[in-house]
């Protein structure tokens, strides 16, 4: 399966991005919500793994929180292919917001 990877610079403490990362859905949702279905999130030490359903594709992947920056990996299927920069894109833009 075909992969991203992403990483978000940020200037906030570990704790505090974690702390608006666990927002992520919520804000994805409202922001999204006629794009975005079946949101998930659960948390593993300092990562936080997500999963969605857009325009029927399901998007899978890892935000790991890191000092100085989000890392942001996942999966995609092969028919998300040729909105690969438009989902790293989107998913830039939402968590850059989230940690400014």
């Amino acid at each position: 399966m075909p992969k991203f990877n992403l990483d978000v610079p940020h200037t906030l403490s570990a704790e505090e991005a974690k702390s608006r990362l666990q927002r992520f859905s919520d804000s994805l949702q409202s922001k999204m919500q006629d794009q975005v279905k079946e949101m998930e999130q659960s948390w593993e030490g300092d990562a936080l793994s997500f999963g969605f359903k857009t325009f029927g594709i399901k998007i899978q992947g890892r935000i790991t929180v890191h000092d100085d920056r989000l890392a942001v990996e996942g999966d995609l299927p092969f028919s998300a292919m040729m909105f690969k920069g438009k989902i790293e894109g989107e998913i830039n833009k939402e968590l850059s917001r989230l940690v400014k």
